[in-house]
């Protein structure tokens, strides 16, 4: 699991049969501190986020778990919006 930001979104007329009605965006990496890391990924997104959020994302096999039909051909998901961050020093960062 890991935290990104919502960075931008994909649409796509035509995917797999099982990505139908799931809605694409593009996640961005975030280190502790909250800045960039890594480069940016298409997640399919299963609790309704939005551009700008900070997000938390699972990557590999658990990815294809929240969506309806089994077996999705999924590498990340979005699996959860973020309200505050509570780092092991200094004060909680609220993220919206």
């Amino acid at each position: 699991m890991f935290i990104a930001r919502v960075v931008g979104k994909v649409v796509a007329t035509r995917k797999d049969e099982k990505l139908e009605g799931v809605k694409l965006l593009i996640i961005e990496p975030l280190k502790r501190d909250g800045t960039p890391s890594g480069k940016p990924l298409v997640a399919v997104d299963s609790v309704g986020a939005g551009a700008g959020e900070i997000v938390h994302a699972v990557k590999g096999r658990e990815a294809s778990l929240p969506l309806p039909k089994a077996g999705a051909p999924v590498d990340v998901a979005i699996v959860g919006i973020v309200d505050r961050i509570f780092p092991d020093e200094g004060t909680p960062r609220s993220c919206r």
